[in-house]
């Protein structure tokens, strides 16, 4: 018999063990776990594309729209009486989780009295206006003066704008203050990080919102990217506005909430997804600005224009110190408190037209 050429292991010896590429995989399992974990957090923290009006899949476009510069579509509702008609011109821009028919409620007799025509329209990303993921306090601005000439209301309008529309007015008064005749601020969100903000008004108005509503803003300046899935995950509450937690309601608003949370119209504040509305404001609304109201100088030097800013004193969503605080600094601005009101107090009966009557009549 021929002897075998392999070779035997020697007597008592051990023979080497098989390799296998199970020891393999089980070296890689935690770089995989690593990998699959990673990916998952990444797909957690990315919000869904918006749903474009007028797209496939999007809401239907009802509304009249202009095409801006860059593309963009911002939808607009007119009320008031006929633009070619009017003696003054107003273009207002809604708050937060609202649209473009949550415009102030001006008395038919007023605005035929005085001549007032009313331009309201969809901020990008709410309603039927186009989103906007590269959206600055700047922009917004630059928005209303396109917004304006294409609906040819001269080289000077007057504006109101309320809540997180209101914030927005401190950027027109910086970048469009040559276009504006008059403005009217009413329950501005304020930043808790603008410059020139002192310490001590800063820390109490940060304490006068509920916890959840700390943390909600503090994720929307320190950490924006966490926005998104701050505001949707479940282990921690969220927004207190976005979720419609009464307890951020003082009694005054409790009155009104009824006309403000079952309006027919409601649900085109969000029709986009949350992201690119509520969420894209509140990484706006108290991101890190480059600049702060406090450093605004007079726009009108001449007393061809006043501005005025109005504030409920028992506000609970919008802290009243931040405003108090920029009225006494800026000596232009004109201040209204109104000791019993809520952040709603826009929306009361006849309020309207004391906020009108007030900005193009400077009555009290």
């Amino acid at each position: 018999m021929a002897a075998d050429s392999g070779k035997m292991p020697s007597a008592g010896g051990k023979a080497p063990p098989p390799k296998s590429s199970e020891s393999g995989i089980m070296k890689r399992l935690p770089r995989l776990a690593l990998v699959f974990l990673v990916a998952l957090l990444y797909r957690q923290l990315q919000a869904p594309a918006p749903r474009v009006p007028g797209t496939p899949g999007g809401p239907p476009v009802t509304s009249p729209r202009i095409r801006l510069k860059d593309g963009r579509h911002l939808a607009y509702h007119e009320s008031g009486v006929p633009r070619e008609q009017a003696r003054y011109r107003i273009v207002f821009m809604h708050g937060f989780d609202s649209c473009r028919y949550d415009v102030l409620r001006v008395s038919p007799e007023l605005a035929r009295e005085l001549g007032v025509y009313l331009l309201s329209f969809d901020r990008p990303g709410y309603g039927e206006s186009d989103p906007h993921p590269a959206r600055t306090d700047k922009s917004v601005a630059l928005d209303i003066e396109q917004l304006a000439d294409a609906m040819e209301l001269g080289d000077r309008f007057y504006l109101a704008g309320f809540s997180m529309g209101g914030e927005i007015m401190w950027s027109c008064l910086k970048y469009i203050p040559h276009r504006l005749s008059g403005v009217a601020i009413l329950g501005p969100v304020g930043n808790f990080w603008w410059s020139g903000l002192p310490a001590n008004v800063s820390l109490e108005a940060w304490n006068v919102q509920v916890a959840q509503d700390k943390w909600a803003v503090g994720v929307a300046h320190h950490a924006p990217w966490l926005t998104y899935w701050w505001n949707t995950q479940k282990l921690f509450p969220a927004s207190s506005v976005i979720a419609f937690n009464p307890a951020i309601m003082s009694p005054a608003d409790m009155e009104l909430i009824p006309s403000f949370a079952y309006r027919t119209h409601a649900y085109q504040a969000r029709q986009q997804g949350e992201h690119e509305s509520l969420h894209r404001d509140m990484m706006v609304g108290f991101g890190k600005w480059s600049w702060s109201p406090l450093e605004l100088e007079d726009p009108f030097p001449d007393g061809d224009g006043k501005v005025h800013l109005w504030h409920g004193a028992e506000d609970l969503i919008v802290p009243v110190g931040l405003s108090r605080h920029i009225s006494k600094s800026l000596p232009w601005v004109r201040y209204h408190e109104l000791p019993t009101a809520g952040h709603l107090f826009p929306m009361a009966d006849g309020m309207a037209d004391v906020i009108v009557k007030s900005l193009l009549l400077g009555d009290e």
